[in-house]
């Protein structure tokens, strides 16, 4: 049987669905596809059951390119977009890469069929104007094409720079290319395009503010506590509600139509959320919290005993008043083992001075085990020790401008307690879930065009082909994702636990919510913009501003770049096929 009678018998049923697996592709997908000289004819809809025969298989080979392309670029959103929202628990040392990769696996598949299951055309017909396609399919068919590979090359070029980009600007940019090719300026919503561009500063601004707010209540609630542990397990299960409450409501409002979510109204969504969450909140108090505790101590006490047996002996020269006797400060006073302190947190540290009016004296340490800082006491001043002492949590509050911002935000020089970082490793947020559709839209639009010759799609997705989209994705995180998480979570700044989690939970309420609210809004920004603010506020090395420029710059020409190589695939396909 020749290709022509494969195609046609395989679309012979109009009463099947556009992309039941029973009557679409399988059978001649894999057929030779016909020479150049049968798509040189101009096709014009509306096209009769032989026009229609005609038309697929004239265009089989752009089908064929079509899923090659949608590949690349489910390829090149993995390495980026996927790896960028993981970067931060992978920079704190919550999750191995190796795990992050796993867990980006399952939550990608599950987003799938959770979330994912209807993709619609909104994305081109906001920027384009289809009517302008109507009687040309042809035209419109091969512009997925170049968008398909407009977005492709400039998320492989990204990735492969370490700059995380937005996919949804990629594409946009890739859109706003062929259309410009086929019908200039006048096929553009210019509108669309100044809202994309006002994203740019909305989206790291927003989140970044959101995520700060939540860092400083964090800090204020735990971090600068006297004893920050208990604090943090009064506080946690008020995160994990949040955390719970949060994920279920993005799941199950405007949800799966597969599972029948799409129908659930906003009060039905807010009650099954507030009801996981405040399950959650009350298996981590009952259940989760003896374990973490024991889990904390059980791993400090393993670090104090590979010391206990370490003795060390500094020696002071010190200034003390006359007619004082010399002291020996032994185990168990303020000042305590240099240790921890030269080996984990500070440069190494043999022999310093304290001095005190007076007169000089040796004074002698030895066998000191506990794991804290020296404090500095009694007007003593050490050389090479901050007048703070780094575990020194208390901020005073001074009624003067300059006191207030000294209290209001974490003090640079402060170390952060290791037991409640690791306290809050178990808490952790990512907002990836969402990126699968935007990887096969362009294909989705390519294979509607070519099924039933019209640029109109109203038909659900199938769940073969978010599958599609999916491997694409998760090939493309486990071979190239690495590079963008190391950008994103070590370059750019140090992220710890507990700031992780802030930036995390504050890029996904915001991409959430802005998209609810029709806000242009790109999740790769918004993390971004999240670690930029936090680590602009919290105590440590601060932000990698070098860094920062090269992803500022990637932002602004992600659009022109991805538009100019569409452009260009437009421009060939028009010329030689069209």
């Amino acid at each position: 049987m020749s290709s022509s009678s494969i195609v046609s018998s395989a679309i012979a049923s109009s009463s099947s669905p556009l992309f039941s697996s029973s009557s679409f592709i399988p059978s001649s997908i894999f057929s030779s596809s016909p020479s150049p000289s049968s798509f040189v004819p101009t096709f014009s809809a509306p096209f009769d059951g032989a026009a229609l025969s005609l038309f697929q298989n004239a265009f089989l080979w752009a089908l064929i390119v079509g899923f090659l392309l949608a590949f690349v670029l489910g390829f090149g959103m993995g390495a980026n977009d996927v790896a960028n929202a993981f970067g931060t628990s992978v920079g704190s040392k919550v999750l191995t890469l190796r795990n992050a990769f796993i867990l980006a696996t399952i939550m990608e598949t599950l987003g799938a069929v959770l979330v994912g299951y209807n993709v619609t055309d909104a994305m081109r017909k906001e920027v384009v104007n289809i009517d302008l396609y109507m009687d040309h399919p042809n035209q419109f068919l091969l512009g997925q094409l170049a968008i398909l590979g407009g977005g492709s090359v400039w998320l492989l070029t990204a990735t492969l720079l370490r700059l995380p980009v937005s996919t949804t600007h990629s594409i946009v940019g890739a859109i706003l290319g062929f259309t410009l090719v086929m019908n200039g300026v006048d096929g553009i919503s210019w509108r669309k395009i100044i809202e994309i561009a006002f994203s740019w500063v909305l989206s790291p601004a927003l989140s970044g503010f959101v995520s700060a707010s939540l860092y400083l209540v964090v800090d204020f609630a735990v971090l600068r506590r006297r004893n920050p542990v208990k604090c943090g397990l009064r506080a946690l299960p008020v995160f994990y509600f949040f955390c719970i409450a949060f994920n279920t409501f993005a799941i199950v409002y405007n949800g799966s139509k597969l599972l029948g979510l799409s129908k659930m109204s906003l009060f039905a969504a807010l009650g099954i959320s507030i009801g996981f969450g405040f399950a959650a909140a009350l298996i981590f108090h009952f259940i989760l919290r003896p374990r973490i505790l024991s889990w904390i101590y059980s791993s400090e006490d393993g670090r104090s005993n590979g010391r206990k047996n370490s003795k060390r002996h500094f020696t002071f020269s010190t200034p003390i008043s006359e007619n004082k006797t010399p002291k020996t400060l032994s185990s168990g006073k303020s000042l305590t083992s240099l240790s921890n302190l030269a080996t984990d947190y500070q440069p190494k540290i043999s022999v310093f001075t304290a001095s005190k009016i007076g007169t000089e004296m040796p004074i002698s340490i030895s066998n000191f085990q506990l794991p804290t800082d020296i404090y500095a006491k009694n007007k003593i001043t050490t050389n090479g020790v901050k007048k703070h002492a780094p575990n020194d949590r208390h901020q005073p509050f001074k009624p003067t401008p300059r006191g207030f911002f000294s209290w209001f935000f974490p003090r640079k020089d402060r170390r952060e307690d290791p037991q409640t970082l690791r306290m809050f490793s178990t808490i952790q947020v990512s907002h990836s879930l969402l990126l699968c559709p935007n990887s096969i839209s362009p294909l989705v639009a390519l294979l509607s065009v070519w099924h039933n010759g019209s640029v109109e799609q109203s038909e659900q997705t199938p769940i073969w082909l978010l599958l599609f989209g999916v491997s694409a994705i998760c090939a493309g995180l486990w071979l190239l994702g690495h590079r963008v998480i190391e950008t994103v979570g070590q370059k750019l700044s140090h992220v710890n636990s507990c700031s992780g989690f802030t930036i995390e939970f504050g890029a996904a309420v915001t991409a959430l919510l802005a998209s609810k609210f029709g806000l242009p809004i790109s999740t790769t920004h918004c993390l971004v913009g999240s670690v930029v603010a936090v680590g602009s506020i919290k105590s440590g090395e601060g932000i990698n501003w070098r860094i920062f420029a090269s992803i500022a710059t990637s932002w602004l020409v992600t659009l022109p770049v991805s538009a100019a190589v569409s452009a260009a695939f437009m421009f060939i396909m028009k010329t030689f096929l069209l």
